[in-house]
């Protein structure tokens, strides 16, 4: 039995197969005496994370959540656009990570330029925004969109969507990427063979969330 807390990825929206692909994600963080891993679902919330509205719906949910798991070690906020992380933070001495920062921030440590690929277009001016106030917006070399649309759930599996997120990654590599992000929880099943095809790394977020708070609780810096 781990002595650690455990550390608790929120899947904002309500889809299951999401939160299963995330776990799948992060299975080799699990390790014997390490922090359990959870991953929990937001039964009451949207199917996909994807209007304004839907995201301040969704950090209300996950502040309150937050502030109710004083036991955790170290709390996600499993969606791209990273629904609730101030507001938690204000609410808890919990560490709370967002996974856009946790990708971006791993990435810039790869790479002098990095991409994003975004599910749907309407996403990209809210992740932008976020970059601009992380001030990292200039080593931005491109977020570019899937160019059909696929449920959140559908993203990380199946031919269709890997060929999608391959041609979002060529034409971030021909814009100068060096890494790049997957802006979206569910896009983590393809990960790995989109790295292989482009031959830069691709991070999952959520992957770099885990990392970042295993290394929190292991140190002791929560």
């Amino acid at each position: 039995m781990s002595g650690y807390p455990p550390i608790l990825i929120v899947n904002p929206n309500s889809d299951e197969a999401v939160t299963e692909a995330l776990s799948r994600a992060v299975e080799n963080f699990r390790f014997a005496g390490g922090p359990a891993i959870e991953c929990v679902t937001f039964s009451d919330g949207p199917p996909g994370i994807f209007t304004e509205q839907h995201v301040q719906e969704a950090s209300l949910r996950f502040g309150t959540y937050a502030a109710e798991r004083k036991d955790a070690g170290a709390i996600i906020s499993a969606c791209y656009s990273q629904p609730g992380v101030d507001l938690a933070r204000s609410l808890t001495s919990v560490p709370i990570i967002g996974i856009q920062d946790a990708g971006v921030f791993t990435a810039l440590a790869r790479a002098d330029l990095f991409g994003v690929i975004a599910v749907a277009p309407g996403s990209i001016p809210r992740h932008l925004r976020h970059l601009r106030r992380l001030g990292v917006d200039q080593r931005l070399a491109g977020e570019v969109a899937l160019a059909e649309a696929v449920s959140v759930a559908e993203s990380g599996v199946g031919e269709r969507s890997f060929a999608l997120l391959e041609r979002a990654g060529c034409e971030l590599v021909e814009k100068g990427a060096g890494a790049v992000v997957l802006g979206c929880a569910g896009m983590s099943g393809h990960r790995s063979r989109l790295a292989e095809r482009l031959g830069i790394p691709i991070i999952d977020p959520t992957q770099a969330a885990v990392a970042l708070a295993l290394g929190t609780i292991l140190t002791g810096d929560g």
